[in-house]
């Protein structure tokens, strides 16, 4: 195991870290920009250094800035989080050189299964099914050849696309040449790659995603599900675990095929495989190469620790439990708090100047949040999770609404009304949601 921990990242996911570090008697060291100087984790851990001005790229973007400070406080390992530079296969084979245990799979995993032609051929060589689609495109004219092949609706994506962006779906041939210069385009600002390729879009599915865990001996083991359906802009709001309203036997496919893609490609750590699923039939989504925001949810059912059990795999550690030993009796939901307005949606800045944070059995609220604190524009806006579990869907769906009841934060808008919204859906409660549930429900509330 390593004794000391560099937290390439901020806010909730940093302060998630350090919790599991201290837990494991590991030291940690935060770094902060200069934005970020009273942020909680910079608080909470052993040792705190400021590493660049309010942006991004001069901070925690920073490689250089970050590889050197770890080699001087003589960390061993890197945390990157999630988001950042997670699923960057630069840093991680800059760590791996320095002879820094990068907490994620190889440089190598990460650039294969981060291009998504690639990550698709990978699942189509292990027999997993994936929608009809292009290879990389050349020009608009070959994306308006394929979307006319394939039918509409289709969908645009940029192959190092991520957290919702490099992203457009397209109903009629009209709409194509605007999409696909905004993926292009989009791909290009956030990625620095403007590759795109096209397939089909699958209308009425739901977006599930399944726990991986793989360790150094070759031993893959998949931890529970999720549904991830409740999405606004292609950016997930509200996760479930289990996925709701979906057969065993879609169920024990779904975790057969991520265990055939890990496998395949040797992974080590914690990862999660995506699908998207349309009754009895489901196809491969993506691959993602860290730690996901969403892993709360999972853990509140499961009770693995996934944080601690992905440091301990990447330093070497062999997986000592088996499926038979995950608890899956439980039902838990997740809600994305942001700041945000809740008319235009637009990201909501301010001080907290009354925070309450909710409490009671199987309650959880990660985040980094505290009475004083400033939310400045420079990041992302989400403020927590809120996490509930019970021991039946329904029973967790009240516990949620009771929790969001007691949810205060004033100083900045939040988007906590709408999840209430949600939680009082028919078609949320049913579980039968899909991915467009949250596009009629601005639909609905327009009209």
């Amino acid at each position: 195991m390593v004794s000391k921990v560099l937290i390439a990242n901020r806010g909730e996911a940093a302060v998630r870290i350090i919790r599991a570090c201290k837990e494991m008697g590991i030291e940690t060291v935060a770094v902060y920009s200069e934005a970020d100087s009273e942020a909680l984790h910079t608080n909470m851990a052993d040792e705190s250094y400021c590493i660049g001005a309010s942006s991004l790229k001069d901070s925690y973007l920073n490689m250089d800035a970050i590889i050197t400070l770890a080699l001087k406080v003589e960390a061993q390992a890197i945390h990157p989080g999630y988001g950042m530079l997670s699923e960057n296969p630069e840093f991680a084979r800059r760590c791996e050189e320095e002879g820094l245990v990068f907490i994620g799979p190889s440089a190598e995993i990460i650039r294969d299964m981060g291009l998504k032609e690639c990550a698709r051929g990978v699942a189509k060589s292990v027999g997993v099914p994936v929608l009809e689609g292009s290879d990389i495109l050349k020009d608009e004219e070959e994306a308006a050849e394929f979307a006319d092949k394939l039918g509409y609706p289709v969908i645009l994506k940029a192959r190092a696309g991520g957290g919702g962006k490099g992203i457009r779906i397209v109903y009629e041939k009209e709409k194509l040449h605007q999409a696909f210069l905004e993926v292009k385009a989009e791909a290009k600002n956030a990625f620095g790659d403007d590759a795109v390729f096209i397939e089909k879009y699958l209308v009425n599915a739901k977006h599930v995603e399944v726990q991986i865990l793989g360790d150094k001996t070759g031993k893959v083991i998949s931890i529970l599900d999720r549904d991830c359906s409740v999405q606004r802009k292609n950016q997930k709001l509200i996760e479930e675990c289990p996925a709701p309203y979906i057969s065993e036997k879609v169920r024990r496919a779904l975790h057969e095929s991520a265990i055939k893609i890990a496998e395949c490609v040797e992974y080590v750590t914690v990862g999660t495989v995506e699908f998207l699923v349309n009754g009895d039939d489901f196809y491969f989504l993506e691959m993602n190469t860290r730690l996901q925001v969403e892993h709360s949810v999972t853990e509140m059912v499961s009770g693995i620790d996934i944080v601690k059990w992905q440091i301990r795999t990447a330093a070497g550690v062999p997986i000592e439990f088996s499926k038979y030993d995950i608890r899956n009796d439980f039902s838990a939901i997740e809600c994305r708090i942001c700041a945000e307005d809740p008319v235009t949606m637009r990201p909501s800045t301010g001080k907290i100047e009354l925070l309450n944070i909710p409490g009671g059995m199987n309650v959880r609220f990660d985040g980094a949040l505290y009475n004083g604190l400033v939310i400045s524009p420079f990041y992302d806006s989400m403020l927590g999770k809120l996490v509930v579990a019970a021991r039946t869907r329904e029973e967790a769906i009240r516990k949620m609404k009771c929790a969001l009841s007691e949810l205060v934060i004033v100083g900045v808008s939040t988007n906590r009304d709408l999840h209430m919204k949600i939680m009082e859906n028919e078609n949320f409660i049913s579980g039968r949601y899909t991915t467009d549930f949250c596009q009629k429900l601005m639909e609905k509330h327009e009209a």
